[in-house]
């Protein structure tokens, strides 16, 4: 992938108000709504990345110090929100245990709403 400053057409000293400049004329060169040409889509995703990552100072202190390895695979991690996977993993495990997760009954649990008694 290119360099993020590169994406935006911006040197490495831009300020805020020069990235975001940059992006918003971009993005609405790139967008798909506008921009038919095949590639504009991938495009568009990749300027509005490139903002994402330098548009906050912490990130974009990594970024700049280690390049796309320093934002630690949260380029293409899934969200985690209220850590639902990891709940899941941990529903998974006890299954066979009987404990939260696990089946009463032999049968296995419902999700979602359940009519009342």
């Amino acid at each position: 992938m290119a360099d993020f400053y590169d994406l935006l057409g911006v040197g490495r000293d831009a300020d805020a108000d020069t990235l975001k400049r940059a992006y918003r004329r971009l993005a609405r060169q790139y967008h798909p709504d506008i921009n038919k040409e095949a590639g504009a889509e991938d495009r568009f995703k990749e300027i509005g990345r490139a903002y994402e990552v330098l548009s906050d100072p912490q990130t974009r202190a990594r970024y700049d110090q280690f390049g796309e390895a320093g934002l630690g695979g949260a380029a293409g991690a899934p969200d985690m929100g209220d850590m639902g996977g990891f709940a899941d993993l941990f529903e998974t495990f006890f299954q066979g245990f009987g404990g939260p997760g696990g089946s009463a009954g032999g049968r296995p649990r419902r999700r979602g709403p359940q009519q009342g008694d």
